[in-house]
C-alpha cells in the first residue's frame, strides 16, 4: 500500500522560509516522479512543483520559480520542497503526490497523480 506523509508545515512570517518533506512507502520510490500541489480555502488545488523519478528534471509553477526548490533523496524515500521568500498568498495546505505508473513523464495536472498525502498546513502572516 502506497503511503505519502507530509511534514514541515507551520506558521511563518512573510519573507521567511520553510522546508516541507514527504516520506513515501509501499513501492520503489526511485521509479516514480513526485509532485507538490497546494490548495487554499475556496480555491482549486494547484500545481507547485514536480521532479522526475531520477531527480534530474524539475518543473515549477510560474509564481514559485526562483522561490521554491523541489528535490528528492531516493535513499531516504523522501521528496522535499524548500520554500523561501514566503508570501501571505502562499498560505495553503500543501500536498505531495505521485502518479500510478513508474517513470511517468512530469505533469503539472493534478489528474495525472494518483497517490496523495494528507497535506500539511502552511500559513504565512503579513
Amino acid at each position: 500500500q502506497v503511503q505519502l506523509v507530509e511534514s514541515g508545515g507551520g506558521l511563518v512570517q512573510a519573507g521567511g522560509s520553510l522546508r516541507l518533506s514527504c516520506a513515501a512507502s509501499g513501492r520503489t520510490f526511485s521509479n516514480y516522479p513526485m509532485g507538490w500541489f497546494r490548495q487554499a480555502p475556496g480555491k482549486e488545488r494547484e500545481f507547485v512543483a514536480a521532479i522526475s523519478w531520477g531527480g534530474r528534471i524539475t518543473a515549477y509553477a510560474d509564481s514559485m520559480k526562483g522561490r521554491f526548490t523541489i528535490s528528492r533523496d531516493n535513499a531516504r524515500n523522501t521528496v522535499y520542497l524548500q520554500m523561501n521568500g514566503l508570501k501571505p498568498e502562499d498560505t495553503a495546505v500543501y500536498y505531495c503526490a505521485s502518479p500510478r505508473a513508474p517513470r511517468a513523464a512530469l505533469s503539472q495536472s493534478r489528474y495525472d497523480y494518483y497517490y496523495w498525502g494528507q497535506g500539511t498546513q502552511v500559513t504565512v502572516s503579513s
